[in-house]
């Protein structure tokens, strides 16, 4: 692998941006130096007027494979990832079958290692019923184990108290939840149908799906994991109401309970239904204008850790459905860097704060070995963005399989110019370069 001197970047690493040169040699960074010369082979890269970041990493998507690729595939929604500056994701178990057992699990990594050009883990599911097969999984090369407090999408729900003691009790990994309480759910839905029938507008969403079912199986979670001490994880809050459950007197490295926001809850608002529809149906939904800034507090005052995109491609035929039939979920990988610059942009969040909720305290929060950040001997995943080159979202843009996006017609104020992987150049302005040089996520456990 020829070595790769990026030169004169302004780097965006652990609260700091400072000018530099970096050596890429053999996956890994490494030196970082004010200025680097060195003699023999390179490939050299002048990147005076770019910023270069450590690669985002997503905790949080559904890439489709096995069983649902006529929505999406691992190589299809990886390589939007890198396009996107995301250089490692983690995968949910809710693909057709449920990766429910150890050998289900493995065929996901086998196929990632075949076609992936971002890092990757897969999450192993948890059911009513799969607790020896669960209790398996190796915590050194496995992200976390995914529970489903809310039905959400697939047949995952795990609704079993004993169950779920069993597992927050024992299992000695991380967990992520989904939370939602399912009986709110069930009684707001009949309500609608009472009322709509088969006509239920798309903005009763956050209303069926409501704050109030999100808070209840969030709180219950939160209880289950101060009980017994477990390692929890709560994906993509969508209300104010849930920030209150969170702290941020400790360091995060202290932290036994965390959470994590996702791009459209910060982006999106209920307002946004008339116009977006099903574009922006989501689980959890989209809520209030005040529940997303509530979210934005909790992100900035580190009660909310971590930014993702709960990315979940459907194809356009099913979301131009009715409500009932439109599936929740949409793509988000490509762009969710992006959006996140933008808000940057217009002084929402600092630099520094995006590259740490994205990258730092993902791989913080997961112990993700060797990744994450700006530092000699670390694997040099890496994204180089033009924050004075605008991009607008375009249908002929979208690498995603499903050919949408809820950005379409947006336009950014950043770009993404390349992005590293493993130090192999996998995104380089505008053009997949084909190389698959995505490797199994590791983790300091």
């Amino acid at each position: 692998m020829a070595k790769i001197l990026l030169k004169g970047a302004t780097l965006v690493n652990e609260g700091k941006e400072f000018v530099a040169d970096v050596l890429i040699d053999e996956k890994r960074i490494s030196k970082i130096a004010s200025s680097i010369s060195i003699d023999g082979s390179v490939t050299e890269i002048n990147c005076e007027g770019l910023h270069l970041l450590p690669g985002c990493i997503d905790d949080q998507v559904h890439f489709r494979e096995p069983g649902l690729t006529h929505k999406a595939t691992i190589q299809s929604e990886s390589r939007a990832a890198v396009a996107g500056g995301i250089t490692s994701f983690m995968e949910m178990p809710n693909t057709v079958p449920n990766a429910l057992t150890q050998e289900l699990l493995e065929a996901k990594y086998q196929r990632a290692a075949e076609v992936s050009p971002a890092n990757y883990s897969f999450f192993m599911g948890a059911s009513n019923d799969n607790y020896e097969e669960v209790m398996k999984t190796n915590i050194q090369n496995v992200c976390g184990v995914k529970i489903f407090m809310g039905s959400s999408t697939g047949n995952m729900l795990v609704d079993n108290t004993n169950t779920l003691e069993h597992l927050f009790a024992n299992v000695p990994m991380l967990i992520a939840t989904h939370c939602e309480d399912e009986a709110t759910i069930r009684k707001n839905l009949e309500q609608y149908k009472e009322q709509y029938g088969e006509d239920i507008p798309m903005s009763a969403h956050p209303l069926i799906r409501s704050a109030e079912a999100c808070y209840l199986s969030s709180s219950k979670a939160v209880e289950l994991a101060k009980k017994n001490n477990t390692r929890l994880h709560i994906l993509h809050i969508s209300t104010g109401i849930e920030t209150e459950l969170f702290r941020n007197d400790i360091p995060l490295e202290q932290k036994r309970i965390t959470a994590e926001a996702c791009v459209h809850h910060l982006w999106f608002s209920d307002v946004d239904y008339a116009s977006k529809g099903a574009w922006i149906k989501w689980n959890p939904a989209v809520k209030t204008v005040s529940d997303r800034d509530r979210i934005w507090e909790a992100l900035l005052d580190n009660r909310i850790d971590v930014i993702a995109t709960d990315h979940a491609p459907h194809t356009i035929e099913e979301k131009q459905q009715k409500y009932l039939q439109a599936p929740s979920g949409g793509p988000l990988v490509q762009h969710a860097l992006l959006a996140m610059l933008d808000a940057s942009a217009h002084g929402k969040i600092p630099l520094v704060r995006v590259v740490e909720k994205m990258a730092h305290a993902v791989a913080t929060c997961f112990q993700i070995k060797e990744r994450g950040f700006l530092r000699e001997g670390y694997f040099a995943d890496l994204v180089l963005v033009d924050l004075t080159k605008k991009s607008t979202v375009t249908k002929e843009s979208l690498l995603y399989q499903c050919a949408w996006s809820p950005f379409e017609g947006t336009t950014f104020s950043s770009s993404i110019e390349k992005t590293f992987v493993n130090g192999e150049l996998v995104y380089d302005n505008g053009q997949l370069t084909g190389r698959q040089s995505g490797e199994r996520l590791l983790f300091n456990r």
